[in-house]
């Protein structure tokens, strides 16, 4: 599993080998259409390899929060999610695990 730091809006996180092109992919995707206050992705795809569905992409979690989710349904926020990685699923992404949340909800437990 790599994980990859929370967003820090002064620097952008540089590309390296030792972090799959897909996270970086993912990460810049939600970065453009949701400018979050904290992003963190997490590639999980080592935890579900031999899967018959990992053929057509990798296992991720991603967790962000951003004033574009502000009062938005839970299943809102997904679909907003899932319509900003749309180029990746099915071609980098085979699952997806999200949390995504309102800065003003952001400590509340879920």
């Amino acid at each position: 599993m790599i994980r990859i730091p929370q967003l820090n809006r002064r620097w952008s996180l540089p590309m390296n080998e030792s972090v799959p092109a897909t996270v970086h992919q993912i990460r810049a995707q939600l970065e453009r259409a949701f400018a979050p206050v904290s992003l963190e992705v997490v590639d999980d795809s080592a935890r579900h390899a031999g899967h018959a569905g990992a053929r057509a992409g990798g296992h991720f979690r991603v967790a962000l929060v951003a004033a574009a989710f502000t009062g938005r349904s839970a299943l809102e926020r997904h679909r907003l999610v899932y319509q900003a990685l749309e180029p990746l699923l099915g071609r980098g992404i085979h699952a997806l695990n999200i949390s995504a949340r309102a800065p003003e909800a952001r400590h509340r437990s879920s």
